[in-house]
């Protein structure tokens, strides 16, 4: 059963919590993996809703093979994200207040490749040079880890 169709039937457009995970995957080379999205044409990390009885890590490491067709592994808790600021409304209208763990991490194994709808594209960036046109909720997130990870306090 998909949960958030189930539970968008019932209330539409109204705002939900979505509950997810993401991770921010980098190469070798301190390189940010981010997918185009198909819903709103922008940047963001690999990740998507729980389901139901899913694990946070069970979730970032599904999603990772399904958006990409890498098995990631070793992961990291960056952080909890959550409140006002995590709102968002997709495309279609529909309205979500994002709670999600954020993890990182280096070991990746698999060739990328989109093999999905909701991924156009799959592009390692410098993260001096990602670009302009990230989603908002992952912006936030992606922006702060980027800070933290020059400052050293990330490795």
């Amino acid at each position: 059963m998909d949960y958030i169709k189930y539970i968008r039937k019932m209330v539409g457009h109204k705002p939900i919590f979505l509950v997810g995970a993401g991770t921010i995957i980098l190469n070798q080379q301190n390189q940010m993996l981010l997918m185009k999205r198909s819903d709103n044409l922008l940047w963001s990390t690999l990740g998507g809703s729980l389901n139901l009885g899913e694990t946070f890590e069970q979730a970032a490491i599904r999603e990772a093979y399904e958006e990409a067709n890498i098995t990631i592994s070793n992961l990291k808790l960056y952080k909890i994200v959550s409140g006002e600021q995590y709102k968002h409304t997709y495309p279609n209208g529909d309205q979500v207040y994002n709670a999600c763990a954020v993890f990182y991490t280096y070991d990746y194994i698999g060739k990328l490749e989109i093999d999905n709808d909701e991924t156009l594209e799959l592009k390692f960036f410098k993260m001096d040079q990602l670009p302009k046109k990230l989603n908002p909720p992952d912006k936030i997130y992606i922006k702060q880890f980027i800070s933290e990870f020059t400052k050293g306090k990330i490795k």
